[in-house]
């Protein structure tokens, strides 16, 4: 997946919001393959690459969860710290968004705010994909070319 930078500002700026909203301390979006996309808040501190890494991979793993017990996909899921919480919600399919929180907040709140900021980030990530659309069309723009028509063009023939 590639984030242009004018959707990777819409994506930061909604997390900003977020993380204000829900008073948490720290929002992140990662692919699905363990890429961080963008980080807010309180991340100091924080193994950025390797949270990015664990997160698409136990979000891979409650996917396998899901389709084991019949589902397509549990696109939620929460872990309750001592001190400490994650909310993990998948975004499109390809996107997963994490907000971390303490005591401060709350998982109502925190869920309250994830579904009112879901549909903004549905919105960018659909542009992402038309984006990428454009492109692999523009990229097909040599696929008639052959073999021949290479072999003719750097034939040393005068």
């Amino acid at each position: 997946m590639v984030i242009y930078e004018e959707e990777h500002t819409q994506l930061t700026e909604t997390c900003e919001r977020l993380a204000r909203d829900a008073l948490a301390k720290a929002i992140f979006i990662v692919d699905k393959d363990g890429q961080l996309v963008t980080a807010t808040g309180e991340t100091t501190g924080i193994d950025t690459t390797g949270m990015a890494s664990l997160v698409a991979g136990s979000t891979a793993a409650t996917g396998g969860l899901a389709q084991m017990l019949g589902e397509e996909e549990f696109p939620v899921h929460f872990h309750e710290g001592q001190h400490t919480h994650v909310h993990v919600s998948v975004i499109g399919g390809a996107m997963i968004l994490v907000v971390i929180f303490d005591d401060r907040s709350s998982l109502g709140l925190v869920r309250l705010r994830t579904k009112r900021v879901y549909s903004d980030m549905m919105a960018v990530y659909e542009r992402v994909q038309a984006r990428m659309n454009d492109e692999s069309q523009k990229m097909d723009l040599f696929g008639e070319i052959t073999d021949d028509d290479i072999d003719s063009l750097f034939n040393d023939t005068f």
